[in-house]
């Protein structure tokens, strides 16, 4: 099959140069894809994706497990970025206010948190569509506060931007200019809106990721906001009760690859080579995803079962506990206030719960001490086992 270049090249003025900035053709692409080539694939990413969505159904309380699992996308999704907030970091901003590591970065971590929310409330209870109005209010929300805000949060861009380099000139990438944004946009939004090309929702997301990362609407935050609309494409087709598929885990192991594949596919036209790889991360993050929470289930049943039998002190100790499966870091007063037991009370379950290493002291101070459910988090922080993905096969040459 003749491939060809995905878009064309226009004229935008920065300054006093004029540079090449690249304006992508709509999508579907032309020609189309062969789905033949992928169909292995795309089977076997849609299977695990299946095993993803019945997790939200399946386990006692699913949404102990979105809390942790969107707090974890959003510090990989900004590590991404260059942030250096780690998930305890995260956890100590939002139960303290007072981050435990650089501010601009937990701030940027948090308000990405706000935004995944925000897209999870508009889309499941407002039953709110995917559309270009919602893009622009999830980055309002990821930018809203810190580093970037003061480049326009929710609104697409009204000037160049680059990526690499410091001009567009020595860019590694243009994208269009800012007068062609609106109408890639509206055109991207048909797009994801589309029922008659017979494109399975998994390959809209992902020719619909790389059209957003190719416009680049907003002069910040683009690759975190691009990084959301996948598994919010899929919650809309019905692909996932709850949009819960976060491939930036993947992408950041990968990131390399990932980011050559962007670049060569606007040359190439190879859209099979991009899906490949993309839904090879699809079927990996969910396996993975589906690990995570049988693996956390695990855990909890298993302490809790330890706890029980330590005799007549279990009892608030297994409401302590409780709380800590909600929240893996926590002070004593926030133990008070959650458990609704005194302070010596909370005070003595957590260290009987110390005792069995099931929590452990994380500040090291006298004064404003935190514990952390360690292994929770350990389960949270845990890398795609490289069996499932073999670099060697995702090498772009």
């Amino acid at each position: 099959m003749k491939r060809q270049r995905t878009g064309h090249f226009d004229t935008a003025v920065y300054g006093e140069e004029s540079v090449r900035a690249f304006v992508p053709s709509p999508l579907p692409p032309e020609p189309p894809i062969d789905l033949a080539d992928i169909a292995q694939l795309l089977e076997r990413a849609t299977a695990a994706l299946g095993s993803l969505d019945a997790v939200t159904t399946h386990l006692p309380d699913p949404d102990l497990f979105i809390y942790s699992y969107v707090r974890r996308e959003a510090q990989l999704s900004s590590e991404i970025e260059g942030t250096q907030s780690s998930l305890s970091d995260l956890l100590e901003f939002e139960l303290t206010g007072a981050p435990g590591a650089l501010t601009d970065d937990v701030t940027e971590v948090s308000n990405y948190v706000a935004a995944l929310n925000h897209g999870l409330r508009r889309m499941r209870d407002d039953d709110f569509p995917l559309s270009n109005r919602l893009i622009r209010e999830l980055h309002e929300r990821l930018l809203r506060s810190g580093r970037g805000s003061e480049k326009l949060p929710g609104e697409f861009r009204r000037s160049q931007n680059w990526i690499g380099g410091r001009r567009p000139a020595t860019a590694a990438y243009v994208p269009p200019p800012h007068l062609e944004v609106q109408n890639c946009m509206a055109e991207l939004e048909r797009f994801i809106h589309s029922r008659d090309d017979g494109l399975p929702a998994l390959v809209r997301a992902g020719l619909a990721h790389v059209q957003f990362e190719t416009i680049h609407p907003f002069l910040d935050g683009n690759g975190r906001v691009g990084r959301m609309l996948i598994p919010f494409i899929l919650h809309q087709a019905g692909l996932l009760s709850e949009p819960i598929l976060y491939l930036s885990l993947y992408f950041k192991q990968y990131r390399s690859t990932y980011y050559d594949l962007l670049n060569q596919i606007r040359d190439d036209g190879d859209w099979e080579k991009w899906l490949a790889f993309f839904l090879d991360g699809v079927a990996a993050t969910a396996q993975h995803g589906v690990q995570t929470a049988h693996g956390l289930r695990s855990l909890f049943e298993r302490d809790r079962k330890r706890i029980q039998e330590t005799g007549r002190r279990a009892s608030s100790a297994l409401r302590v506990h409780a709380a800590f499966m909600n929240r893996p870091l926590l002070s004593i007063a926030a133990l008070g206030e959650g458990t609704r037991l005194s302070q010596s009370a909370v005070a003595s379950s957590v260290q009987m719960l110390e005792e069995m290493n099931v929590v452990v002291e994380a500040t090291g101070r006298r004064r404003g001490r935190l514990f952390v459910y360690q292994e929770y988090l350990h389960t949270l922080n845990q890398d795609l086992p490289p069996a499932w993905v073999q670099e060697s096969d995702l090498e772009v040459t």
